[in-house]
């Protein structure tokens, strides 16, 4: 259980690093420099920018997961240890790919951090709206 829980603490912390960086890039780089272009364009224009660095950032935080889970076994090349992590991570949970039972808890953890994420990623994308309506207003 020490192996899972260090592995999957790491995963993690490497997938909070990462959305870290898209928020910070969300909300000191896009929103600034895209909300001077004009109320309704720049609204657009930021938030396609915004959501699809977020989205990116949630891609690259699977892809950590199916590497973990790929290099310990926790779910052999034929199941498909990315897909099993995009299940696990977005809480989807269609059940048709079980890691092996000495890595199990990585599902679970990854499900908590996804959800975590995306949480922090709809908390992101309102300050960044509401950031932009501000300025555009000004």
């Amino acid at each position: 259980m020490l192996r899972q829980v260090a592995l999957g603490g790491a995963v993690f912390a490497l997938c909070v690093a990462v959305h870290a960086w898209a928020m910070v890039v969300a909300i000191r780089v896009l929103g600034p420099r895209l909300a001077r272009t004009g109320e309704s364009a720049a609204l657009v224009s930021t938030m396609v920018a915004v959501v699809c660095t977020l989205a990116l950032a949630h891609l690259a935080e699977v892809g950590l997961w199916g590497v973990g889970m790929a290099v310990v076994g926790a779910v052999g090349p034929e199941e498909g240890p990315f897909y099993f992590a995009f299940v696990s991570y977005t809480t989807l949970g269609y059940g048709d790919v079980l890691a092996a039972r000495e890595w199990r808890l990585l599902g679970p953890a990854a499900a908590m951090n996804g959800i975590l994420l995306f949480g922090w990623s709809t908390a992101v994308i309102f300050h960044v709206l509401a950031d932009t309506m501000r300025r555009a207003r000004q």
